[in-house]
């Protein structure tokens, strides 16, 4: 699938500058930017709308526009998990959209910004989930998580037998297999988490035999916070994953972007099947 924009203005002058390759990676790089700078303003906006934990309801919420919903089946609630110092306000879009095309029943969790292990967030996101199956009614759920986001959610599936409440994760822009971007920032104890090598991760790659939960991936090759950017693929043998490499986005905007939501919405109404040790690679391009 494609989004095409207008041509960047600054085009005439990369292909000035730069050979030829260059200059297309340059300007994409420089939209990528512009749209990460432009997505940074917007949520630092809606920040504070998100800090407190939302309202809880045992019915579903109507969608937004019921003429422009299509009519589906009942489907499993969705879980949306934000990513580092963050909260649920990054999700404003991306919920709205899920709403518009058939989930009615969507949910996110806010984790404190003092969260300081994995292992903590995973055991209060498996509570969270217990609570919405019993609310509900659905034996499972759709989890989709923004980085750190993805990694606490796939630490309770994989580690804490969350793989019997979810059915489906999505990760976006996740460092499934560590990251070694800014370096500054170990003094976190979750940051040193997130780290190629560290315990947490270890765990991640040992066995996981039987695991019921399908994976998608997101990543992204102008990913700023994934290093390397293969990191954020989901790369296990026991594991049903899909990884979806996606082109001319940044990290802030993969739960934003409308074309990154229509990978969603696939993602979550197609059941994978096949041999657990081998994932599937796909692509989504934003020219």
């Amino acid at each position: 699938m494609k989004v095409t924009e207008a041509a960047s203005p600054f085009l005439p002058l990369c292909q000035r500058l730069f050979p030829t390759k260059l200059a297309g990676l340059s300007v994409a790089l420089l939209k990528a930017t512009a749209l990460e700078l432009a997505i940074l303003a917007g949520h630092l906006l809606l920040y504070p709308s998100g800090i407190t934990q939302e309202r809880r309801t045992g019915r579903p919420l109507p969608p937004p526009d019921v003429t422009a919903t299509l009519p589906t089946e009942s489907k499993p609630p969705v879980v949306l998990l934000h990513g580092f110092i963050d909260n649920r306000s990054v999700f404003v879009l991306l919920r709205r959209n899920l709403a518009q095309h058939g989930r009615q029943h969507i949910e996110s969790l806010n984790y404190s910004p003092l969260t300081c292990d994995i292992r903590t967030a995973a055991e209060l996101l498996g509570r969270h989930i217990e609570e919405i199956c019993e609310r509900t009614g659905h034996d499972r759920v759709d989890i989709v998580g923004h980085s750190l986001g993805g990694l606490i959610a796939r630490y309770y599936v994989q580690c804490l037998g969350g793989d019997t409440h979810v059915r489906t994760l999505v990760t976006l822009g996740t460092p499934h297999s560590g990251t070694r971007v800014a370096p500054l920032m170990n003094a976190h104890p979750i940051v040193r988490q997130m780290r190629p090598g560290s315990p947490v991760i270890e765990e991640l790659t040992g066995p996981a035999p039987g695991c019921r939960t399908q994976f998608v991936s997101f990543w992204s090759d102008l990913d700023h916070l994934m290093d390397p950017l293969e990191t954020a693929c989901v790369e296990h043998p026991d594991l049903l994953a899909q990884n979806v490499r996606v082109s001319g986005v940044g990290h802030l905007a993969l739960p934003v972007h409308p074309a990154v939501a229509t990978g969603i919405r696939q993602a979550l109404d197609i059941e994978m099947s096949g041999a657990r040790a081998v994932a599937r690679s796909s692509g989504l391009t934003v020219a």
